[in-house]
């Protein structure tokens, strides 16, 4: 299984959507997410990671906020308040869920 950034974001742009998945395989998911103008994200049941694929941006989780940009990698748990927020037109970003409803535990 081999997924580029370029043809995830086609598919993602064919499908008028802010994000899909583009593989699963027991408890992981993998999406492209591209959000527009404002990321309405709300929290999530399960832990994910986020791997910037393109552009840049400020990311808030909790009480941390950071500058992100291509290849920085991100984790929230599950049940956490987070949002990328002054992005470039161009960002986007792959989105892996994985493990149990309620996140894994530490």
């Amino acid at each position: 299984m081999k997924l580029n950034v370029v043809e995830s974001l086609k598919q993602l742009q064919e499908k008028g959507k802010l994000f899909t998945t583009l593989f699963s395989h027991g408890s992981l998911e993998v999406e492209i997410y591209k959000p527009h103008q404002i990321d309405f994200q709300k929290p999530h049941t399960r832990d994910e990671v986020y791997v910037v694929a393109t552009g840049h941006s400020r990311f808030t989780a909790g009480n941390d906020e950071y500058s992100v940009m291509p290849g920085d990698v991100l984790f929230v748990p599950a049940g956490m308040e987070h949002r990328f927020d002054q992005f470039t037109e161009d960002f986007s970003t792959w989105v892996f869920f994985y493990g149990p409803e309620g996140g894994e535990r530490s």
